[in-house]
């Protein structure tokens, strides 16, 4: 039998299911939970997911009759059968994706640019739809990590802060000595020395604050 109707996902026997990069759940209706297992189709998709070498997001395989209606689909939905799948396009190159599903021996496609996905299916041969826009890139360029631009991190700030601000206070010190055992004419400037050596340690020590505070804010939003 190449379609085996199940009330519910869960009911899918262990050892039943053959489709490695899919599961149950995600062929199922979204509606109801029902599943009609087209092996057929699902086999074209194992090996469009095999050529592609990277996860498919499928937003809707099969389809109750009920829930299609819900959504508005066709009368007619190759859905129903169980043979067809619409497809996220937010990791994959729309031309290159739509090769690749022909490849596989799908017939049927339907572009949706604007929620971004394209329906394949293996019905009699067509297409429809709005063409996806050019892109600069095969893909929206990745941002970087948090830890990756170092010279911006709060952590590297802080540390820089304290750092500078020990070195600072150690000079002055050295300064204070050398000024203690110089000419009488220079002891004035002893005590304006001092406060600049305490306002060296308050920077150095808002520095360790800033950099303890750093650490937690960025290991509590997970961002390590």
């Amino acid at each position: 039998m190449t379609l085996t109707y199940f009330a519910h996902w869960r009911d899918v026997p262990e050892g039943f299911w053959r489709w490695k990069n899919f599961t149950p759940q995600e062929i199922a209706c979204r509606g109801d939970g029902t599943l009609l297992v087209n092996a057929p189709a699902l086999d074209r998709l194992q090996k469009l997911r095999e050529t592609l070498g990277k996860p498919m997001i499928v937003h809707s395989a099969y389809r109750s009759p009920s829930y299609n209606r819900k959504v508005g689909g066709v009368p007619h939905s190759m859905h129903l059968q169980g043979a067809a799948f619409d497809v996220s396009m937010a990791n994959h190159d729309p031309v290159d994706f739509e090769t690749a599903a022909r490849n596989a021996g799908f017939t049927g496609f339907g572009t949706y640019p604007r929620q971004n996905f394209m329906h394949i299916d293996t019905g009699r041969p067509r297409r429809w739809g709005d063409p996806f826009p050019h892109r600069a890139g095969r893909f929206a360029a990745e941002p970087p990590r948090l830890r990756e631009k170092l010279a911006d991190s709060r952590t590297m700030k802080g540390g820089g802060v304290a750092g500078a601000s020990t070195v600072g206070t150690a000079g002055v010190e050295m300064a204070q000595q050398s000024l203690q055992d110089a000419q009488s004419s220079l002891q004035p400037l002893i005590p304006y020395l001092d406060t600049l050596r305490w306002a060296f340690i308050t920077a150095a020590l808002a520095g360790v604050a800033l950099t303890i505070y750093a650490r937690w804010d960025d290991w509590r939003r997970g961002r390590r």
